[in-house]
């Protein structure tokens, strides 16, 4: 039987990237998907590829900063299928588009950094996740329990170059979801995130509007060598979209039906097992005596 038989699930920044396929893959497991982007022709063209391949979906305009969108979105949800067991909060967004290091032609120092940048991105990623998230729960704890989903980042744990707010943002998005699964958990609803480290979409850093991807950064890269990729996993393929799908599709699915309050590194491959300073595998360790002497 599908996973998600029977199941309505709405998805956010559904319209490209990681969005579009989970669409995609949720439909292929029995779910019918509310399809919202920000973008119209996005969020139409994702409903056009779930149809085609024989699944059930509608398309929604609507920014999840907007209050009154979100609601609309859910009452979307609940007049073409009765019900929502899935609300997967996974718009996002980085600062102009793109990682803030160059504004201009020029370097963009943190003291620099526009305020009006820094609200755009707390709204699309926590205020965002947060109308998500209120809004589903009315309709899940009438149904007797449902699964929340937002989309966090490896940034949340570790620290990257210049995307200082998208870090904070989604370290907040990991302390939202541990607070709500303690809070709804006695409805029965689930609350997790999912947190790419590889396998995104180049659409995460384009420009609104330009043409989706539909692959990962690793497979826009050229013939795959795991000899030379950063990753510690070595396999035979490059990370993709569908990893990170899969990942989500199992944390909301029934077999995740006691996992709740955690924030998933997802196509992770062992990249944040690892320690600050790093060592050749053939340069001997350095060893220290009990009083910390070398």
């Amino acid at each position: 039987m599908p996973r998600l038989a029977g199941k309505v699930a709405v998805i956010t920044g559904a319209g490209s990237g990681l969005g579009r396929e989970a669409s995609l893959l949720f439909a292929e497991e029995g779910a019918r998907v509310v399809a919202m982007d920000i973008l119209a022709d996005r969020a139409e063209t994702t409903v056009k590829l779930v149809t085609e391949q024989g699944g059930d979906a509608v398309a929604v305009h609507a920014d999840t900063t907007v209050e009154a969108d979100v609601q609309r979105t859910v009452r979307t949800a609940l007049e073409h299928y009765g019900k929502i067991d899935i609300m997967w909060a996974n718009a996002g967004i980085v600062s102009r588009g793109g990682v803030p290091t160059v504004m201009g032609g020029e370097q963009l120092e943190f003291e620099d950094f526009p305020l009006e940048d820094w609200s755009k991105v707390v709204a699309v990623n926590l205020t965002g996740p947060f109308l998500c998230a209120k809004h589903a729960v009315a309709p899940m704890r009438a149904a007797g329990g449902g699964a929340i989903l937002v989309t966090s980042s490896a940034a949340s744990f570790a620290a990257y170059h210049s995307i200082a707010p998208y870090s904070a943002t989604k370290a907040g998005v990991n302390g939202l979801v541990r607070a709500l699964s303690l809070d709804l958990g006695r409805y029965g609803v689930r609350v997790n995130a999912v947190c790419p480290t590889h396998g995104m979409s180049p659409n995460f850093l384009m420009e609104p509007g330009a043409p989706v991807v539909g692959q990962s950064y690793e497979e826009m890269a050229g013939p795959w060598d795991p000899g030379v990729s950063p990753i510690p996993l070595k396999l035979n393929r490059p990370p993709s979209l569908r990893d990170n799908a899969y990942a989500a599709l199992y944390l909301v699915s029934d077999e995740a039906a006691y996992v709740t309050g955690v924030s998933l590194p997802s196509t992770d491959g062992g990249t944040l097992a690892r320690v600050a300073i790093q060592f050749e595998e053939d340069t001997p360790r350095p060893t220290f005596g009990k009083d910390g002497s070398q």
